[in-house]
Formats: C-alpha cells, structure tokens, sequence
C-alpha cells in the first residue's frame, strides 16, 4: 500500500500541513481573549445586623468592595471551624480592601460578645471580617432568599458554601472551598481595575 499524496490517497480536513499553525493561531487567540466574566446569580439586598462589636453594622459599608460570605455558629462541632479556618485563609491571601461576613444561623446563642471571642480565637481583622447576628426573620431572609443557601429557623442547618459578592452586592459565584474561590476574587479585582 502507498502512503504518498497518489492516487487513492484521502486528504483530511485539519491534516494538511497548514493545520498545526491554525491551531496555533486558535490557541493564542483564546488566550488573548482572556477569562470569561464571572455569572451573576442574584443580587444582596442593602440590610442592617448586629457586629460582634455590638455596634449597628450597615451592608452599605461593604459597598464597593470585593466580599466573602458564609452562614456558621459558633456551637458547632463540625464543619464550622473548618469554613472559619478557610475564612481566614481567604483573609491572609487577599488585599484588604476584601471584606469578610460570617452570619450566625444560632442568634439565640451568638450574641456579640460570643461571636467577638470566636473572631478572636480566629484571628479576624475586625476591619474586614465582620461576624453577624440580629433578628432571626431578618437572618432567615438573607440565607434563605437573598443568598439562596438556607433557612435561619433554629434547626442550625446551614449550608458550607462561601459565596462572593461584587462591589455591586451581586452574588457571583458559590464554593465548597478556597483555591476557586480566591482565583475569581483576583478575577473581580482585575475586572475593577
């Protein structure tokens, strides 16, 4: 059998010699084009709690920043500690103008001088990670409508995603971890720039 380009030879589509810089122009074109926006998956309403300073805290002072939310209480043996431990690492990674909120589904239990001495024992940056609680119908709405992740009921069910949310206060993605996570916070901070 012959193998040269004679008679009864097939050419394919893609296999002639100008295939490979084709590729190659592909390639550096999707490279040029650079990562695709983040989805928008809702939007956070404007809402005032309670610090673990005791103070009135005001969403609108996260507006325009780059933050990380996640629903935990300060009771629980399982995966909460785990998830703070991440906050923190999200914490010591990013710039700091990168806030950090952490809502209490327990605000029965974890009024503000419990959640300050968890923030302690997690080293937070008072500045930027800012440890919630109030009126539980007020807690149940974030979680359940505006985060889309649980109820704040009593029952201290509550999901382990951390979710990002633009200077606009639009959710822009959910993580069970943190190496995603801290790429699409570089992604935003790009974005803004």
């Amino acid at each position: 059998m012959r193998t040269g380009a004679g008679r009864g030879t097939r050419r394919f589509c893609g296999s002639g010699p100008g295939a490979g810089a084709v590729a190659v122009v592909a390639v550096l074109l999707a490279a040029c084009a650079g990562p695709k926006p983040l989805p928008v998956f809702g939007q956070v309403p404007q809402f005032q709690l309670t610090a673990q300073t005791g103070q009135p805290f005001n969403s609108q002072a996260l507006d325009g920043h780059i933050w990380v939310a996640d629903f935990i209480f300060t009771a629980c043996p399982g995966p909460c500690p785990m998830m703070s431990s991440q906050m923190r690492r999200v914490q010591f990674s990013t710039a700091p103008d990168v806030g950090l909120v952490s809502f209490t589904v327990d605000p029965q239990h974890d009024t503000p001088p419990v959640l300050a001495e968890y923030a302690k024992h997690f080293t937070a940056d008072p500045a930027r990670w800012h440890f919630l609680t109030g009126e539980p119908r007020r807690l149940n709405e974030l979680g359940l409508t505006a985060f889309k992740l649980n109820s704040v009921d009593g029952s201290l069910i509550h999901s382990t995603r951390f979710v990002l949310v633009d200077g606009a206060r639009r959710i822009r993605g959910y993580y069970l971890d943190t190496p995603q996570l801290l790429h699409d916070i570089r992604q935003l901070e790009r974005e803004r720039s």
